[in-house]
């Protein structure tokens, strides 16, 4: 108790002394930490506003559901929904699908990604600008615009017109994993610009005397490039890895138009909704059109939506140490 009269004493003296000027300091910097508190405050609830109602909804009986007196606190927990959810998405297989699909088709993005921004960012070849114009256009063109042309080159996929010559048909890379991995191997699938862009940055940040020193070492530019930028690079790299991961994952648009037969679980989370319509006809026997409650509908779509990001935020728990440092690093400088 003394030393705290003590301190409050001193700092009137001080403030005294300053002719008011710290106590409009401390009081300017007291209002300014306080607004700052708040405002993350309610940019955190905004955020997890919707991930918390989505958590208490999938937690609640079907009469919890329609008690006005129930909120967000369930009053008969309950885990029927999860079971639900789980089968009417065919979860646990859907998952393992999607998983092994978005891991190697990620992974090869990533590297075709990362060899296209260290080249826009260390080498000189001709229409440079005009490539990396290219790639600008693949960030602000949706790729909604291109859905025809992109339908028809896969449906009809051809090589210079080599396919047909040897064949005597085009194939068909629709409805097949190849022709989604085609995409990514080749730096255009979805978001890839970004990625380029990103890398091409923080390469560009890297001081040029590391590989000038590994040149008079004797390395090449490959074995430069592997052991001595791509090390570096590793947060940058995860980062996009991780944006890969989770854009690839909740992705309907690329899937939908290359793997309708695969059953991914973006799609299977799609069909929800006609497939409780079912459950329920089947399950409260009432005759054919009969739709479940809409309350009820929404509290299975919601457990479907937050049962598909638990893998994402095990990920993100796994590698936030990479992200942030990649944050820290990320070294976006001028084009």
């Amino acid at each position: 108790m003394n030393n705290i009269l003590e301190k409050i004493e001193r700092f009137l003296e001080q403030n005294r002394a300053s002719k008011g000027i710290l106590l409009k300091k401390k009081t300017g910097d007291v209002l300014f930490k306080a607004c700052r508190a708040l405002l993350l405050f309610g940019l955190c609830f905004l955020i997890l506003q919707p991930l918390l109602d989505k958590l208490s909804i999938s937690f609640m009986a079907r009469q919890d559901l329609y008690d006005p007196t129930v909120i967000s606190i369930p009053r008969h927990f309950t885990l029927e929904n999860f079971g639900l959810a789980s089968q009417l998405m065919n979860f646990f297989p859907s998952l393992l699908r999607t998983l092994i699909l978005v891991v190697v088709s990620a992974t090869l993005q990533i590297a075709a990604c990362t060899l296209a921004g260290y080249g826009f960012a260390r080498f000189k070849f001709p229409l440079k600008n005009f490539w990396f114009t290219c790639v600008m256009l693949i960030i602000v063109v949706p790729p909604q615009t291109i859905m025809a042309p992109l339908y028809l080159n896969f449906r009809f996929f051809d090589i210079f017109g080599l396919i047909r010559g040897l064949t005597g048909k085009p194939i068909n890379m629709l409805n097949s994993v190849a022709g989604y991995l085609l995409l990514s191997v080749t730096g255009m699938g979805l978001k890839s610009g970004l990625y380029i862009f990103m890398l091409r940055q923080f390469f560009r940040s890297m001081p040029k005397e590391l590989e000038e020193a590994a040149f008079i070492d004797g390395c090449g530019r490959l074995r430069t490039f592997g052991e001595i930028i791509l090390p570096d690079a590793a947060p940058m790299v995860t980062s996009c890895f991780l944006f890969s991961f989770v854009w690839q994952w909740t992705d309907s648009f690329y899937s939908g138009l290359f793997l309708t037969t695969y059953r991914v679980l973006a799609a299977q989370l799609g069909a929800v909704s006609d497939r409780l319509r079912e459950w329920w006809e089947q399950s409260v026997g009432y005759a054919s059109g009969a739709l479940p409650p809409v309350g009820y509908m929404q509290a299975i779509i919601a457990t479907g939506m937050l049962m598909s990001l638990i893998p994402l935020i095990i990920l993100y728990l796994l590698a936030q140490k990479a992200f942030v440092q990649s944050l820290s690093r990320t070294g976006i400088t001028g084009m």
